[in-house]
């Protein structure tokens, strides 16, 4: 399941977080790659304990604290502090699948990959390139967000970055641990969930609003894990 979640930064935001990143210093972005996954990843990546990275990092989860369509999406049990990279120059990274389990820095806990995430941080029009595609049962899905606006997709899927031939692609990145591992279930829960939003707001004195949200939370209880 692919979900867009728009505008999470605002332009004057992700320009900002544009400029914080040009001037920071980046290293190679193999270095947090698996064996497999470095053969094919040419790009920079900010080092994980870089105090932009926090800073920056700490925003976003802020922000996706507070976006009830990401919540709906991915029902966020933990989430892996997000990463930063910076495609130029041809810079690329090859069709992987993300490793399906994360440690989480400077603690012993870890997080399952069950949901990626990529937040573009810079205008299309600013480079060529650069687009994400993601392939699932459907085909090869081309994305490439306008700054400020984010992509959820199942972690197990296999993607890449094309080559970025002009100009500079800037984005954070990072995975969630859902409360509910199965994509197909996230997936009619999202659903379910859109559709009583809507009743709601068409109809808010309808007297299915109640026995849908009680379906939909004998489901999640049903298939959640903690």
């Amino acid at each position: 399941m692919l979900v867009e979640i728009p505008a999470l930064f605002s332009p004057a935001e992700a320009a900002e977080a544009r400029a914080l990143l040009a001037a920071a210093e980046w290293q190679d972005g193999r270095a947090t790659a698996g064996h497999r996954a470095a053969t094919v990843k040419q790009n920079l990546q900010l080092p994980l304990d870089h105090p932009l990275a926090r800073q920056l990092g700490d925003r976003i989860l802020d922000r996706l604290a507070r976006t009830p369509r990401f919540v709906a999406a991915t029902l966020p049990l933990r989430i892996l502090p997000p990463r930063f990279n910076r495609y130029e120059g041809g810079g690329t990274y090859g069709n992987h699948v993300d490793s399906a389990i994360f440690p989480v820095p400077n603690t012993a806990q870890h997080v399952r990959s069950d949901v990626s995430a990529t937040l573009f941080l810079s205008d299309p029009d600013d480079y060529d390139g650069g687009e994400l595609v993601i392939e699932d049962s459907f085909g090869a899905h081309r994305v490439k967000l306008a700054a400020g606006h984010l992509i959820t997709y199942p972690g197990s899927s296999l993607h890449r970055v094309t080559p970025v031939t002009r100009g500079t692609r800037f984005a954070a990145f990072f995975w969630t641990q859902s409360f509910v591992a199965s994509e197909l279930q996230r997936r009619e829960l999202f659903a379910l969930d859109g559709a009583i939003q809507s009743l709601t707001a068409d109809h808010p004195d309808h007297p299915s609003i109640d026995t849908l949200t009680n379906v939909y939370h004998n489901l999640l209880r049903q298939w959640s894990s903690t």
